[in-house]
């Protein structure tokens, strides 16, 4: 049971997330429902707490709120790993058309 479930407000309700942070240096994260991270894997632990998001507001990265909001409630957690940006390819010179 969530926590907002235990505070009586239905289960369709907005959630507040809590952003946590594998300490076992994979760049993974997760989405809980409770502070503690209760309900996060053990093996991937241990788990800090680096922020929470209200109920309603967007997540970072775009990452769709419905869908993680989902996995939250069935599973008590959603995981996820920011993936490094790739470092774009140098541009060629540009040639010059002059004679």
């Amino acid at each position: 049971m969530s926590d907002s479930e235990a505070d009586g407000q239905p289960s369709n309700e907005p959630l507040r997330l809590y952003i946590f942070k594998s300490q076992a240096g994979n760049g993974l994260r997760a989405f809980a429902d409770d502070l503690r991270g209760s309900k996060l894997p053990g093996r991937f632990g241990p788990w800090k707490a680096i922020g929470a998001v209200a109920p309603g507001k967007d997540l970072p990265h775009g990452l769709p709120r419905d869908r993680i909001e989902k996995s939250v409630r069935q599973q008590g957690f959603e995981l996820w790993r920011l993936v490094p940006k790739k470092k774009a390819k140098p541009s060629a010179p540009a040639k010059s058309t002059r004679s």
